[in-house]
């Protein structure tokens, strides 16, 4: 293969004319090389074959937006909840709204397709949550919650009656409800999943109640990295346990649900030294791309936890941050802040991102499923050339 083109063999390379390449170089889009021999300029071929990749990756990117995505540009149409003008909306409602009096499990119906007045999901039509055997119970107690969640969620749904339902055919709600007994190690009832997480905690009064605004405003955040995750999976047809295990996957890294551990070491830093901490924007806890006035989830959160005696520390943190552009507090250090300032259990903000996420799993789960294709995006190969 030649190494270098020739403009004009450059130009019919990419389908432009010698003009639109000229100012390709001057946009710093590709580089000309001296020829020492002429006048006129060559190019490496590697960099024209790279640069025509990128152009029809463009021009994929330009069509009409499919709704289900297949061999295409990652962008992906949905129903479900969308973040715009500052708001988080939930087919069509304002999740702030819905957080200062719904339970999760009446958003879950809502972001399920229903109309969200259910009061408990479904949950108490269904049967109680089937636990593991002794054996295997003790060993779920040795692991972390998002890892005991992924290793044992297709076990218990393969325990609900009748062998039609293994390998986990049970309802999105029992589902949810399964999720929740392994992430708090403990049974659940047909009791509102935010007084079982303040049951199994030690929480009561106003505190329950910032438990389930939490849920209800984490419920879901459009195609973030879990979500889209959850798509992929679910387009091949998998199993639904299987599919809210990918998410929880995806949540376990450190750059999406352990960002809520990060701020917290910043937290507790604070409490020790106020005023030591360098708040800068978009850091873990801090700024959000997608609220550029600020996280109106954080938001909510922290107007509640204004009561509470233990709050001084971190509100003060929060007003700091929200005096600079970009840094106002984000869900992170919302979750976070839950965790400190009601004194819960080590992992407790993970778990309850993890609870109130699987609602939004499961929903955008059945929307891939609904309108079907396999997502498979295209690779834009930017590596050697052969000959």
């Amino acid at each position: 293969m030649k190494k270098e083109l020739s403009s004009k063999e450059a130009a019919a390379i990419l389908g432009v004319s010698l003009a639109t390449l000229y100012a390709y170089v001057s946009r710093g889009l590709l580089v000309s090389i001296a020829d020492g021999r002429a006048r006129s300029k060559r190019y490496a071929h590697e960099d024209v074959l790279r640069l025509a990749a990128r152009k029809a990756d463009g021009k994929r990117a330009g069509h009409a937006v499919a709704a289900a995505m297949s061999w295409g540009v990652p962008v992906l149409e949905s129903r479900i909840s969308s973040v715009a003008g500052g708001k988080l909306i939930y087919r069509g409602r304002d999740s702030s709204a819905l957080a200062a009096h719904a339970t999760l499990e009446q958003v879950a119906d809502l972001l399920w397709g229903g109309t969200g007045e259910e009061s408990d999901g479904g949950a108490g039509k269904l049967p109680p949550v089937p636990q593991l055997p002794a054996a295997v119970a003790a060993l779920a107690r040795t692991m972390p919650p998002l890892e005991r969640a992924m290793a044992f969620l297709p076990v218990l749904a393969c325990l609900e009656p009748g062998p039609e339902r293994c390998p986990g055919a049970a309802p999105p709600a029992q589902l949810m409800r399964m999720l929740a007994s392994l992430l708090l190690d403990a049974e659940v009832t047909s009791a509102p999943l935010h007084e079982q997480v303040a049951r199994a905690w030690g929480v009561q009064g106003a505190a329950q109640e910032l438990l389930r605004a939490a849920l209800v405003l984490m419920a879901d955040h459009e195609l973030n990295t879990s979500t889209f995750t959850v798509r992929c999976v679910a387009s091949t047809a998998a199993a639904l346990p299987a599919v809210l295990c990918a998410g929880l996957a995806a949540l376990s890294g450190r750059e999406h649900g352990g960002h809520y551990l990060i701020a917290k070491d910043v937290m507790e830093a604070e409490v020790v030294r106020p005023g030591n901490f360098t708040v800068e924007a978009m850091q873990p806890g801090f700024g959000h791309p997608l609220y550029p006035d600020g996280d109106p989830r954080a938001a909510l959160l922290l107007e509640m936890m204004k009561p509470l005696p233990r709050a001084a520390g971190v509100l003060a943190l929060a007003a700091r941050a929200s005096a600079i552009k970009g840094a106002e507090p984000n869900s992170d250090f919302a979750l976070a802040a839950l965790e400190l300032v009601l004194q819960l259990p080590p992992h407790s903000g993970v778990v309850l991102f993890a609870l109130a996420r699987s609602a939004g799993w499961l929903a955008h789960a059945a929307e891939q499923m609904a309108d079907g294709g396999v997502i498979r995006p295209r690779a834009r190969y930017v590596g050697d050339f052969a000959a």
